[in-house]
């Protein structure tokens, strides 16, 4: 019906039938025998009602369903509760499981029996926990379990989320309550299984009836594991504060509880700011329960904590302390272990550090405090050595003592890669159909474009027409310059990436200078490259572990070989010739050929702007090694390396490949592979032919008792060198390298167009003042090369 103001009622849209009288009540098989029509609501007919027998089957039905339900709900109640009842009776409350608590990790070398090391002896102090302040434990049951003081020793509701949490996400969360916490260090170590959960939290229901809160709580302070090595408060305190448990403040306890759940990675050592946030989180909780006012909370100030370096134990020291940090961190890092398992998991690791090569790594690297003038607390070297088919380091040098200085100099330290970085564009080069035989003009300086400054050759020295070859065996800067401009600075930058410098490497860029090495990686990284080189284009992850077992055996973990090709083998052929010629005579590293009779042997010298680092990276077949030096002021901030020795100046063809000939002459003994069995024929033409600039090509200065010059000198930041830092004029080699272009023979690289060298014995540098040196190839004191 249509009201007066022009609308219809809502119910007659809806076809709502018309409100019956509360006094008559009619069926509507009633009300159809009386008007012989059939009952209308709306636009479409009503269906007829089910019978009544179909509404007691569907009643019926509902109710078996019902039934079965509740049934089964009850079953289940019923099985749960006799398999706790039967489980509490069975179960007896075990002796303390010591081993379940910790077991000491040991580290092996390579031949798995020979001991490096252990992660120290366990630090576990018992205390009476009624002596601490009341504080210390309300910052834990606020912390880890706010219904301890009210709950069973389980909470159900706990049990209840962490049970869907795992059904519905797929993860092994725990409910774990203060109790089952001090069952699971105390008793039965740690389990994940849900039989091992159930059995955990009926112990922790029965021992929550046969001991106090208070004895609970004092094993659980006296037990759990606080980082650091330290189990239990009285530990813990010590190894963070210095000082015992009884003399904890607030702030310091707060500290403690808040990192419980992760304490060797919320470290304030390792994450301040985590470690903040836990500590405000303990206060704001321990206000919330009513343990303490708020004024005390606002008034209490993050505790400060002792240097964790202060706990290491004994092993800890020397050269050794580094291998045994670095095969931690390793560790972790591959996410199979956390910091607890490894310390406390009674774990049997075998390194990859092979020992007779260790002892010599050791030895060469410390010979260096035989040199008059150097400064072991300011000058560090660094050695790294690894088989570049497996990636394994065999010998590293991290530094004289762990225990004072916690920077590992070959994994941690950097440094600039000086004229190491050039192979990276030979390797562009080749990539691009390039050779080394290739000639660029190495005159002396040149403008390029782009840069505001000219480039200049160590001691400003004009080679003129230079194949690569020569110009890597003398390290020319604007030769190689030239062939960074044509085969593009970007193309440098993704083969050093491809061979193994990270992406992330401090100065690391694409720009027309990035030849020179300003890039800084770490000595790790340069063996990592360069033995991509050496395994023929094929890289591979540089580690320190190669397998880890339980006490019993059983293997948990190997390291995964993977290797990658990232550069042809051809391509790599193709560049030794200059990377061997750099080993052999009238090379900048000449040494390394008699020092090594029969290997073929390459590598490249480097030294950085200001001699702010000077290193060699050098290979045989089957082992590379990078021997970096540097130094630091004495607030660490890396400055140029001081002349010792009698040197007028500090390269890469000095000291660095002292240490390196005196390593490598012990750690290749019974090597028997003495050529590259993955290089092929390279059948390359030299297609560039380089005219030469007209250059001012100044006479160098004489340097009065030889002279050390490699043209590794990079140039300054704003892309030259400065004129006022010393340098030595280079002079041309005279030797062939094996399986190569003779340098002095090629062509297109004609002796007359180099000039004479004034200052030199016609190699690069002139004999060293003072005879012999520690670590020389013959001990004679005969001419070494940067």
């Amino acid at each position: 019906m249509t009201k007066n103001d022009g609308t219809r009622d809502w119910n007659e849209i809806i076809g709502a039938p018309a409100p019956r009288s509360r006094s008559t009540r009619r069926t509507p098989s009633s009300s159809r025998r009386a008007t012989g029509t059939t009952t209308r609501t709306g636009p479409a007919t009503r269906r007829a009602a089910p019978s009544p027998r179909g509404r007691r089957r569907t009643r019926s039905v509902g109710r078996t369903i019902g039934l079965g339900i509740v049934f089964t709900l009850l079953a289940g109640l019923v099985t749960g509760l006799g398999a706790f009842l039967y489980l509490y009776a069975t179960l007896a409350i075990p002796a303390a499981d010591d081993l379940a608590l910790a077991e000491t990790t040991s580290i092996y070398y390579s031949d798995g029996t020979t001991e490096l090391g252990e992660f120290g002896d366990l630090d576990r102090q018992i205390i009476d926990a009624s002596t601490l302040p009341d504080y210390v434990a309300h910052a834990v049951v606020a912390s880890e379990d706010r219904t301890f003081y009210t709950n069973s020793g389980i909470d159900l509701k706990g049990i209840a989320r962490a049970l869907i949490a795992n059904i519905t996400q797929g993860t092994r969360q725990g409910g774990s309550t203060l109790t089952q916490q001090y069952v699971e260090r105390y008793y039965v170590g740690e389990t994940t299984s849900y039989i091992g959960k159930a059995k955990e939290a009926v112990l922790a229901v029965k021992i929550n009836r046969e001991q106090s809160k208070d004895e609970i709580l004092g094993n659980y302070l006296n037990t759990i594991y606080f980082g650091r090595g330290a189990y239990g408060i009285e530990a813990a305190s010590q190894a963070y504060f210095a000082h015992p448990a009884t003399d904890l403040t607030l702030s310091e306890a707060a500290m403690l509880a808040g990192i419980i759940p992760a304490p060797s990675a919320w470290d304030p050592a390792v994450d301040p700011d985590m470690a903040a946030d836990r500590w405000q989180r303990v206060l704001a909780l321990m206000v919330e329960d009513g343990w303490i006012g708020q004024e005390e909370a606002d008034a209490a100030e993050f505790p400060a904590t002792v240097d964790p370096s202060d706990q290491d134990a004994p092993s800890m020291s020397g050269p050794t302390g580094y291998l045994i940090e670095h095969v931690r961190t390793e560790l972790i890092d591959s996410g199979a272990f956390t910091d607890e398992e490894i310390r406390t998991g009674g774990l049997r690791i075998v390194s990859t550090i092979d020992k007779a090569k260790q002892d010599a790594a050791v030895a060469a690297a410390e010979s260096m405090t035989e040199v008059p003038g150097w400064d072991p607390a300011h000058q560090h070297v660094a050695l790294s050595s690894m088989d570049p088919a497996t990636g394994e380091i065999v010998a590293e040098y991290g530094g004289p003592d762990y225990t004072e200085r916690q920077q590992n100099a070959v994994t941690q330290d950097i440094a600039m890669a000086g004229s190491s970085f050039k192979a990276f564009a030979l390797l562009a080069n080749a990539r691009d159909g390039g050779s080394v035989n290739d000639v660029y003009d190495g005159s002396s300086p040149r403008v390029f474009d782009g840069l505001a400054e000219p480039v200049e050759n160590d001691s400003g020295y004009s080679w003129g027409r230079v194949s690569l070859t020569r110009a890597t065996q003398n390290s020319v800067n604007t030769a190689f310059v030239a062939l960074n401009e044509e085969v593009g600075p970007a193309a440098t930058l993704r083969a050093a990436v491809d061979a193994g410098i990270p992406e992330d490497t401090i100065g690391l860029d694409g720009t027309l200078l990035n030849v020179l090495g300003f890039a800084a990686p770490r000595n790790i990284d340069l063996t990592t490259a360069y033995a991509t080189i050496a395994g023929g284009g094929e890289r591979v992850s540089a580690h320190i572990v190669r397998t880890v077992s339980d006490s019993a055996g059983n293997k948990l973990y190997e390291t995964p070989l993977e290797r990658e090709r990232v550069f042809d083998a051809e391509e790599v052929s193709s560049i030794m010739p200059a990377l061997e010629a750099v080993t052999t005579s009238g090379g900048t590293a000449e040494t390394v050929a008699r020092t090594l009779p029969g290997f073929a042997t390459a590598g490249k010298t480097g030294t950085s702007q200001e001699q702010k680092s000077a290193q060699f990276v050098g290979f045989i077949p089957g082992l590379v090694t990078t021997v970096s030096m540097y130094q630091s002021d004495d607030e660490g901030n890396s400055v140029g390396l001081t002349n010792i020795g009698g040197l007028s100046q500090f390269h890469g063809g000095d000291w660095p490949v002292d240490v390196w000939n005196r390593y490598m002459a012990s750690a290749s003994e019974g090597m028997t592979q003495k050529t590259f069995d993955w290089i092929v024929k390279s059948s390359r033409t030299a297609r560039n032919q380089a005219p030469v600039e007209q250059p001012r090509t100044p006479e160098p200065e004489p340097q009065s008792g030889g002279s050390d010059a490699q043209g590794d000198e990079a140039p300054g930041a704003d892309g030259q060198v400065d004129p006022t830092d010393p340098a030595q004029p280079v002079a041309p080699g005279n030797g062939s390298q094996p399986g190569g272009d003779a340098a002095s023979d090629d062509p297109a690289d004609p002796g007359q167009n180099e000039p004479e060298n004034p200052g030199g014995s016609g190699i690069e540098n002139g004999t060293r003042p003072g005879g012999a040196r520690p670590g020389g190839a013959d001990g004679s004191g005969d001419p070494s090369r940067q």
